[in-house]
């Protein structure tokens, strides 16, 4: 299945009479582009252009307008006609259900293993000198691990996006792309790495009522050293698998996101660990080592900023990009403070192989479905329009049942939940060393946990995606944050009370056999 250069070009090339979609993107590749330039549309529907000059004209850019301006890639508006027929579909190239869930499930299945084998990672570091010492790394889990939802999606999802909107065909535009892109995703991956491990300190000296200094330089350069090289190597992932996806005429809504997270919790979290046990054998002879590794790190970050202000998308969201990252990572930090909690309590030990799995699944869907519907809005619609049925009140009924392809998505998606999860939760126990299905009553448990968990992130990506639309915020900047953080808390909170439900109906069932 190819997908159009952009809209435009698509009804541009619209006179070829019976001809499909891929052939028109074929046709007269000569035909002109031209940002700006006043357009009418003939009798015949077909748009001509009046004016085909080029104008380089200063203007101020915000954080919704499409991720390079309109001069660098020569995109036309479409008039009013045009974009209400687009909104009706019938210019969209048709996605059959069947090409959804093979490009969906593929991904889906290989971000699912990396999040099991995170999650059996997790199971057996828990038992390392530094993770018994600082429990406060606990807190650090979910937020460094959420980091993925924060810019690694997020940064897959803008990349998407450019490349069903024909922004990423010339060499000289897609490279500037994502030079821009990677550079302030890095010194967004230091901040946070930073602030992550701040707000770790503050809920563990709250907590527990003291914090050693030495845990909190150990604390601040495992994580931000694991935020860079983590957002370093995923971030050159996410590239090529967008990049591959072009070439292959998939649509990178359905593979980019998943396969950006596919083992991105794995190389977090083994960074982390490692990390954390290196740094810890340093505490007593050689403390300098940290400190020096933390300022090399901030050393950094004014190349950052430099290198990512002289893109134009990069410098729009390195002055507006920041509120929901920030955000989104409180979020993951209490999250990581239930999982902490649970953790200690002797009778939810086994949440913590659960965790990354329920998590990481929920996150991998919501995103896939916050891109799909980011990308439809970017192509029908202009920024603060919305289509006539998300102009009422919400009701879920909306999200799941439609003719349209992100109603279908939101179905197939929910419906992969239980089989997934199924495959998953076998696979930790065959990795365990287990020979036999889990007890029915964990699997019922945590099915139901996952299921509600990805329910309600399908809702709230349909009501949020369009909110922010409404208000002009580019989606695929800040939605998928808010939702993968979410996410985190929700699955962790809603497990927790699962194995709590568990707990409990074992104890009432050894009480009765004593009696």
């Amino acid at each position: 299945m190819v997908f159009p250069e952009s809209k435009d070009k698509q009804q541009l090339t619209s006179n070829s009479v019976g001809s499909s979609p891929s052939q028109q993107y074929r046709s007269n590749p000569s035909l002109p582009q031209h940002s700006g330039s006043p357009q009418h549309l003939s009798s015949n529907g077909n748009i001509s252009p009046v004016n085909i000059s080029l104008h380089y004209e200063p203007q101020e850019y915000t954080e919704t307008d499409f991720l390079l301006p309109n001069q660098l890639y020569g995109g036309s508006r479409l008039s009013g006609s045009m974009r209400a027929k687009d909104a009706d579909g019938s210019g969209a190239p048709a996605e059959s259900v069947c090409s959804m869930v093979l490009q969906i499930l593929v991904p889906f299945l290989l971000a699912g293993l990396g999040t099991v084998s995170a999650g059996m990672l997790l199971d057996v570091v828990q038992n390392w000198d530094v993770f018994q010492e600082i429990t406060e790394i606990f807190i650090l889990v979910p937020a460094v691990l959420g980091m993925k939802g924060n810019l690694e999606m997020t940064l897959a999802s803008r990349l998407s996006t450019a490349v069903n909107t024909g922004k990423m065909e010339s060499a000289r535009e897609k490279w500037t792309l994502i030079v821009g892109n990677l550079a302030l995703k890095q010194l967004q991956a230091t901040v946070l790495g930073l602030l992550a491990s701040l707000m770790a300190i503050v809920l563990g000296w709250m907590a527990e009522g003291k914090m050693p200094f030495n845990h909190v330089v150990l604390l601040c350069s495992a994580s931000v050293t694991t935020a860079f090289v983590a957002s370093l190597l995923q971030g050159i992932i996410t590239v090529v698998v967008i990049i591959v996806s072009k070439r292959m005429g998939i649509n990178p809504d359905n593979v980019a996101t998943p396969m950006a997270a596919s083992f991105g919790d794995l190389i977090t979290l083994a960074l982390l660990a490692c990390c954390s046990q290196w740094f810890y054998s340093f505490t007593e002879l050689y403390p300098y080592v940290l400190y020096l590794v933390d300022l090399l790190f901030l050393c950094l970050i004014p190349l950052w900023v430099v290198v990512s202000s002289k893109h134009p998308a990069s410098h729009i969201l390195l002055r507006t990009g920041w509120e929901p990252i920030i955000t989104a990572m409180v979020i993951s930090s209490i999250g990581g403070l239930v999982l902490d909690k649970s953790v200690s309590d002797p009778n939810l030990a086994g949440i913590i192989v659960y965790a990354p799995v329920i998590n990481g699944i929920g996150g991998n869907l919501v995103s896939i479905q916050s891109s799909r519907i980011s990308t439809n809005l970017h192509l029908k619609f202009s920024h603060g329009e919305v289509p006539e049925d998300r102009k009422g009140c919400y009701s879920p009924c909306r999200t799941f049942f439609g003719s349209g392809a992100n109603h279908r998505s939101a179905q197939i998606l929910l419906l992969l939940v239980i089989p997934g999860q199924l495959i998953f939760l076998h696979t930790i126990h065959l990795m365990k060393g287990g020979h036999t299905f889990p007890s029915p009553l964990l699997t019922v448990a945590f099915l139901s946990a996952s299921l509600i968990q990805v329910f309600s992130l399908l809702c709230m990506a349909d009501c949020m995606v369009h909110w922010l639309w409404r208000r002009r915020k580019d989606p695929d900047s800040y939605s998928i944050p808010y939702l993968t953080a979410i996410g985190d808390l929700l699955g962790t909170a809603l497990l927790s009370l699962a194995f709590l439900i568990l707990c409990s109906s074992e104890n009432m069932d050894a009480h009765n056999y004593r009696t």
